[in-house]
């Protein structure tokens, strides 16, 4: 899986999570997974949790640190695992630094606030996934809480690497070990 941190700032608005996103923004083709730091405001409109619709629970952070995946050749349930792969990540990488990080579902919690958002969808000929982690939770419509003013998270491009890197390298390990066994 080839992966980047973007370095400029984007606003991230839900429209984003769409087939060849990356590849037309970033020309990264194939399996990829994008970081990048920007407000997040995703109106009821875009968003692709139904379930949030129903309960007009829109989303927003003043800064949040956003990962995009696209990986083709996989179903959703597949995506999903994948998703859930990313968010355990983040918890390990968390809990390295001393932080005591509870997971439910898709979801992160730190003392009971919402750390970040997460999705996984399919399109056409991908899955693609959207997790973001608060940077600065101020404004959240959510009882929230972010990196840098609650976790004491300041470099967050470090951080960013750190999970691209792990990401990528558990998934393809995940599909190299898939190469070596002999079916029974």
């Amino acid at each position: 899986m080839k992966t980047k941190l973007i370095e400029q700032e984007i606003k991230y608005e839900g429209w984003q999570l769409s087939p060849h996103w990356i590849y037309k923004n970033f020309k990264i083709q194939g399996d990829a997974t994008v970081a990048f730091k920007g407000e997040c405001e995703v109106k009821l409109d875009e968003m692709v949790d139904i379930e949030d619709v129903i309960n007009n629970e829109p989303i927003y952070s003043k800064s949040m640190l956003s990962f995009i995946s696209e990986q083709f050749n996989i179903g959703l349930v597949e995506g999903v695992f994948r998703q859930r792969l990313l968010i355990c990540i983040i918890k390990e990488a968390l809990e390295r630094r001393g932080i005591s990080i509870r997971r439910s579902g898709d979801d992160l919690f730190f003392n009971d606030k919402k750390l970040t958002v997460s999705i996984a969808t399919k399109s056409v000929n991908s899955i693609l996934i959207h997790t973001g982690i608060n940077i600065d939770s101020n404004g959240a419509p959510v009882k929230a809480c972010g990196l840098e003013n609650d976790l004491g998270i300041s470099d967050i491009d470090a951080f960013a690497n750190e999970i691209l890197k792990r990401y990528s390298e558990e998934i393809d390990d995940i599909i190299l070990a898939s190469t070596k066994v002999r079916g029974v």
